[in-house]
């Protein structure tokens, strides 16, 4: 049986967020400000728990400021004044200021401010002077627990899961719960009953260029100035939010970093108000609008999705087409799939930049048969048409010979001198390319050139002008750093290295590509872990980050995981990478591979080994099939290390595999840098080795990795380690850069007893120098 609802004390359930605030602030008398969309709880819970015999309330809405006057008590007074939100004149507000000023420096009231804001910007002078107490709008949401309780007082019983949507939709809000229950828990209705409430009591009360701003900025999920300036047509822009903001709460994102997004109710409902209140031309002119602002600003994935939202199929094939004339590294191939893979064929048959776009994408996607079908159209069109059409085709052709990811390297040393001719000659004009995939290399960037690296001087001079010149900007710098890196993976001269690096940074200075100054980057932060100078790396790294987030954000993602794969190094905290690094589960991204393999890397380190094998496997079946001989070295020496931690006896013949493959090339690093892992195994047993020189090499780099970063991919879960507070000041201290006469001479101790500590703390933590202590003691968060 149901029980009427005839009043709120009847039915009423205190959020215990809101009570715990209220009664805080009561006991210390200190004021109260609360706040909170409508229908939130804010005045229930003023009426439910304040004796209103001693109790003055006032609304904003229908009292001036100078009609609040308040005599003399003998014993404490409570004074409510609610509904700020509706001060909208400026002298209004400036009453309201000294009257709340007033009652403030009264002993005998104790003060409550009521608004569906946060702290307005009029009342901030108060907030400085005066400690508040705030019961934010979160504060009266209810807990699941005390929805089912505020349910079950109607006589409601309901199953745990139809709580839980309900609580799901509603979030807690009384409100929804109320027409939760009014409705007899149909979800269906509530959402409409809220919805309509809203527009009535809320909405319809607004100023109507409030009522406008938002409705027609629903249309997108966040905003900024300009795109609302561009959505609305207006330039007060900055003037209607702020008068939000002041009216209500309804900004889940209010400004951070310049993004503004409505709360998802509120939007849901403007979007009916929407369409509801003007015509369908109206509407689209807003998608238009919203769509020409993301594309102005390269935002292409958003700027389709506004076109396709009212069918602008002209738009959103001029987008493709422009899409398709930029290179994987700049363009949006992968983001874009489904608009490019739902394309009629018709339309693409039409188009060279849509047919050589499709065929450099079904690539990327791994589906060879499908590139190859759209290659060998463009072929087709190329011999049916004649004139700008036709030198359309084969310049599209030319491009794809160089540029398509599963042919490999095999025969490019022809198609490059015959692109070099067909260009000084002016018979053909190409696209930019992508050199790097982003990625800091060139010999594993955009394609595998592994099998360059066996005669890297010969075609450095024989080829290396000719293929700088077909690459155009992506040529400057290349020759030095492409030796630079096939001398670093044969572990040969590191000065020589330094050298060709350098130069190659400076040449791709001076016109070049920032994709092609991060190979230089990465070259010179590898030299620097090698040299157990992670901590110089990081350095090297995070300057050139900065750069990049201004002049080439695309890199972020590959720099980002860099600088994860050096803190592996240092032993730092590597969760907030994982957090937003990609998922292999949901959608195998090829330009995701450097983060694939730092991935795995965490995997092992976190003693994941199913989800390391796993992503390993797709790995290297991408690197089959597109002819990545590195990439394949390289997860199958990752696989051989899963399978050793993982006690299988295949481990070995793994690693014997990845190491004959490593020799043909004298590729010594790809080895190298796993260190102390790769050396227990190495240690395990016997391998076979052609060269006794190179076996030499790899075992002596080895070690000295093993004792430069002794906790590189080492399991985590060990015992833990007590460090007195002395000794973990020290250690802060030495990581910084300290030395042990600076630390003795800023502690007040000896440098004897420094030194003790230190004996002490690299005992403990089975590290032989200052370096590995660090490492470990972070890899610890110790420090």
């Amino acid at each position: 049986m149901k029980k009427n609802i005839q009043s709120v004390s009847e039915t009423y359930i205190c959020p215990k967020k809101a009570g715990y605030k209220f009664r805080s602030a009561r006991k210390f008398h200190t004021p109260l400000y609360l706040y909170g969309v409508t229908g939130i709880g804010k005045t229930a819970l003023i009426l439910n728990n304040v004796n209103m015999k001693k109790c003055s309330y006032y609304s904003a809405t229908t009292i001036l400021a100078d009609e609040i006057n308040i005599e003399k008590k003998t014993t404490e007074h409570t004074v409510v004044i609610d509904d700020l939100q509706s001060l909208a004149d400026s002298s209004q507000k400036e009453a309201y200021f000294e009257k709340i000023k007033e009652l403030l420096g009264r002993e005998d009231i104790w003060l409550i401010l009521i608004s569906r804001c946060p702290f307005p910007r009029w009342l901030l002078p108060l907030r400085a002077k005066y400690i508040f107490v705030e019961i934010e709008e979160e504060d009266f949401l209810f807990s699941l627990d005390e929805q089912i309780a505020y349910i079950e007082q109607f006589g409601f019983e309901l199953p745990h899961e139809q709580h839980q949507a309900a609580w799901s939709i509603g979030g807690g809000n009384p409100l929804s719960l109320f027409f939760y229950v009014m409705e007899n828990c149909n979800l269906e209705r509530t959402i409409k009953r809220q919805w309509d409430y809203l527009e009535v009591h809320v909405y319809d009360q607004w100023d109507l260029q409030l009522q406008e701003f938002f409705m027609d900025v629903s249309v997108v999920e966040e905003f900024t100035v300009q795109l609302a300036t561009m959505l609305t047509g207006r330039r007060d822009v900055e003037k209607l939010i702020s008068q939000a903001e002041e009216t209500g709460n309804f900004f889940e994102i209010c400004g951070t970093n310049g993004i503004w997004r409505c709360r998802w109710p509120m939007r849901k409902s403007m979007q009916q108000r929407l369409r509801r209140r003007k015509t369908a031309e109206q509407i689209e002119r807003l998608y238009y609008s919203a769509g020409l602002y993301y594309e102005i600003n390269d935002q292409i994935p958003e700027a389709l999705d506004m076109y396709e939202k009212y069918n602008d199929m002209d738009s959103i094939s001029r987008l493709l087409t422009a899409n398709a004339r930029k290179n994987p590294s700049s363009g949006h191939y992968f983001e874009l799939r489904r608009y490019y893979l739902e394309l009629p064929d018709n339309i693409v048959e039409n188009s060279p930049v849509l047919m050589a776009g499709l065929s450099l994408l079904q690539s990327m996607l791994m589906n060879i048969e499908e590139s190859n079908r759209w290659y060998r159209a463009l072929e087709k069109y190329a011999e049916e048409h004649t004139g700008s059409e036709k030198r359309e085709a084969r310049n599209r052709l030319l491009y794809l010979k160089i540029a398509l990811p599963h042919t490999g390297s095999a025969g490019l040393i022809d198609i490059f001198k015959n692109a070099d001719l067909l260009l000084r000659d002016r018979k053909a004009v190409l696209s930019e390319f992508s050199v790097t995939s982003n990625l800091p290399s060139l010999m594993n960037g955009g394609k595998d050139f592994c099998e360059w690296s066996k005669h890297d001087q010969e075609l450095a001079r024989g080829i290396g002008i000719p293929v700088a010149f077909v690459l155009g900007k992506y040529g400057k710098g290349l020759v030095p750093m492409a030796l630079a890196e096939s001398y670093l993976e044969k572990g040969q001269d590191i000065f020589e290295i330094f050298s060709l690096a350098e130069k190659g940074k400076m040449e791709t200075d001076s016109g070049g590509k920032l994709e092609m100054f991060f190979v230089g980057v990465g070259l010179l932060a590898w030299l620097s872990v090698l040299n157990r100078d992670a901590e110089g790396a990081e350095k090297t790294l995070l300057s050139f980050r900065e750069r990049a987030k201004k002049d080439a954000p695309n890199l972020l993602p590959n720099i980002d995981a860099f600088l994860c794969r050096v803190h592996l190094y240092m032993g730092k905290d590597v969760a907030d990478w994982m957090s937003q690094a990609p998922d292999e589960s949901r959608e195998f991204c090829t330009m995701d591979r450097f983060r694939y393999l730092t991935k795995v890397r965490i995997y092992i380190q976190r003693g994941q080994y199913q989800a390391a094998y796993c992503l390993i496997q797709q790995i290297l079946y991408y690197a089959k099939l597109m002819k990545r001989t590195y990439i394949y070295m390289e997860a199958t020496l990752l696989l051989a290390i899963v399978q050793y931690r993982m006690n299988q006896p295949a481990w070995k013949e793994t690693l014997q595999g990845c190491i004959s493959r490593a020799e043909e090339y004298h590729f010594v690093r790809v080895l190298t840098r796993e260190g102390l892992v790769l050396m227990q195994m190495l240690e395990k047993d016997k391998f076979i080795w052609q060269d006794a020189e190179y076996k030499n090499q790899v075992l002596t780099e080895c070690r000295q990795m093993a004792e430069a970063y002794p906790f590189y991919l080492s399991e985590e879960g060990e015992e833990q380690i007590a460090l007195s507070t002395n000794a973990v000041k020290i250690l802060k201290l030495q990581a910084e850069g300290m030395a042990s006469a600076a630390i003795a001479q800023s502690m007040k101790l000896s440098e004897a007893t420094v030194k003790y500590h230190c004996r002490e703390t690299y005992r403990k933590l089975g590290v032989k120098n200052k370096t590995a202590a660090i490492a470990e003691a972070r890899r610890r968060k110790l420090i």
